[in-house]
C-alpha cells in the first residue's frame, strides 16, 4: 500500500540544510512548483517543449509542491544566489 507521505518525506530539517533560511526554501520550492504546474498545463495544450517537467519519478496524484520539495532534497535543482 502506498501511504501518503506529506511533509515528513523529505524531512524538513534536511530540506533546510540545503538553503540559508525557511523563507528561501519557500521561495525556491514555490517557484519550481509553479514551473511544474505550467508544464502540466502546457502538456494538455500541446506546447510541451517550452517547459521543464518533473526531474524525478512522480505519480499522477503528486502535487507540484511535493515534487519540487523532492527535487530539492535529491539535489536535482541548483539554486543561484543573486547577491553581489
Amino acid at each position: 500500500m502506498n501511504e501518503a507521505q506529506g511533509i515528513v518525506r523529505p524531512p524538513i530539517d534536511e530540506l533546510l540544510s540545503k538553503v540559508d533560511s525557511k523563507y528561501e526554501l519557500v521561495m525556491f520550492a514555490s517557484k519550481r512548483a509553479r514551473q511544474i504546474s505550467e508544464y502540466y498545463s502546457a502538456l494538455h495544450e500541446g506546447s510541451l517543449f517550452n517547459y521543464v517537467g518533473p526531474l524525478i519519478d512522480s505519480a499522477v496524484d503528486d502535487k507540484p509542491l511535493s515534487i519540487s520539495l523532492q527535487e530539492i532534497h535529491q539535489d536535482k535543482l541548483q539554486r543561484i544566489s543573486l547577491e553581489d
